[in-house]
């Protein structure tokens, strides 16, 4: 099967556009590209500037593509939509002009994708990881996010061709796999697909390799991570944000962790899954400098598992 390996912002630590700590965008450019990588997502909106001609020559000069752009914001408040709306024609008026990615045939949608990720509520935030704990939805609430999603999947796929993938993210309202079934069954696979990540599914609770079998009908694209075990068993006994965890190393470079990569390619191969997988290692941007050696340790682990 055909599968390519990129990267994304997020392994810097380009989570919040307004820390004021982040690296610049040229050098997550120029270390994406120093660690072998070929792709890249976008990162969060805001942080890569939306000037078609700046962004076209920072990739074409280093030879990268873009292969997803994000939305990851407050998905559940319907005061958020028009927000939301520019948020997808800004991204998707970019990456559609931008150096395209690769193509297979065994590929259901073409990049560049849209992920789609809920964020921004303090009370699932300190219960990321907390299925027993972390407060549901009511029925109205619930609907105006897929209303949300509906709309954010219907702009980009009808003006621009771009395909919607659900992200599922811990510290988010879809993050546990009751919400991931839900889901499932009130957005149809017409209207958007999945972009499931294995260290948050772990994270979640689940298991990596099954839950990509359920959803493997649904899945457009994937992104991997490891979880340092001791790091984690550490942090799901503290009252702590997500993002905070992941400064404290709860994610790891890919192949020193706990999730079984190897079974996870048997798997893709027995689905023939073709595409994209994007690797991610959400950081504290302050430990900034050792992103691209740990990107490097990803990569090279992965070509030993089959990648």
């Amino acid at each position: 099967m055909s599968i390519t390996v990129t990267t994304a912002p997020c392994c810097w630590g380009v989570d919040d556009v307004r820390n004021p700590d982040l690296p610049s965008w040229e050098l997550v450019f120029d270390e994406v590209k120093a660690a072998g990588y070929g792709g890249m997502e976008l990162g969060p909106y805001g942080y890569v500037p939306l000037d078609i001609d700046v962004v076209s020559h920072a990739l074409t000069s280093r030879g990268l593509y873009i292969v997803a752009g994000t939305i990851f914001n407050d998905l559940v408040d319907r005061e958020n939509r028009d927000n939301l709306l520019q948020q997808v024609d800004e991204i998707c008026a970019l990456m559609t002009r931008l150096p395209k990615p690769p193509a297979t045939a065994g590929q259901r949608f073409a990049a560049p994708y849209l992920t789609v990720m809920d964020w921004g509520h303090d009370e699932r935030d300190f219960a990321a990881g907390h299925s027993d704990r972390a407060p549901r939805l009511d029925d109205r609430a619930w609907a105006g996010m897929m209303d949300n999603i509906r709309a954010i999947s219907t702009l980009a796929r009808d003006k621009y061709g771009v395909r919607a993938t659900i992200h599922p993210h811990a510290g988010g309202y879809i993050e546990f796999e009751d919400e991931i079934a839900r889901v499932a069954a009130d957005i149809p696979q017409h209207v958007a697909g999945f972009c499931l990540d294995t260290g948050h599914t772990l994270y979640a609770g689940m298991d990596p390799v099954e839950t990509l079998r359920k959803y493997a009908d649904r899945l457009d694209y994937i992104q991997f991570k490891d979880i340092d075990k001791a790091v984690f068993e550490r942090v799901m006994g503290e009252r702590i944000r997500f993002f905070e965890a992941c400064a404290q190393g709860v994610m790891c470079p890919i192949g020193n962790g706990c999730i079984d990569y190897p079974a996870i390619r048997r798997l893709l191969d027995e689905l023939g899954y073709e595409g994209f997988i994007t690797v991610e290692q959400e950081r504290d941007p302050r430990n900034a400098a050792g992103s691209l050696a740990d990107v490097k340790l990803s990569r090279d682990y992965l070509k030993t598992a089959g990648f």
